[in-house]
């Protein structure tokens, strides 16, 4: 499953669409999303509702449960602020799963 994380744009072709923090985790939780696209500002002035935070909580899984898949990974957010990091975010999880891939012979 590959899911676009975004409360206003379009979703591509053959992409699922998630609204919110809550509905994402949700399709992460199934362990079947191969490939994830974020955006951070998802429509609520409240800052806990931001894409960002879905990062954050996939780190939590991937540390606490080293078969938590970790997806292809993108950030589609126009926010300049936040964009970077959540950059930034993606490439330590990414690094997380070569050292997986590497210790596993794959």
């Amino acid at each position: 499953m590959k899911v676009f994380m975004d409360d206003a744009r379009d979703t591509p072709f053959g992409w699922t669409r998630t609204y919110n923090i809550d509905e994402t985790k949700a399709a992460l939780l199934t362990r079947k999303v191969v490939a994830l696209s974020l955006d951070n500002d998802l429509g609520s002035p409240d800052p806990t509702t931001e894409g960002h935070h879905v990062l954050s909580w996939l780190e939590e899984q991937v540390n606490d449960d080293p078969t938590f898949p970790i997806p292809d990974m993108q950030v589609h957010s126009s926010n300049a602020g936040r964009a970077p990091s959540m950059r930034q975010a993606i490439a330590k999880l990414e690094r997380i799963r070569l050292e997986r891939e590497a210790s596993n012979g794959s």
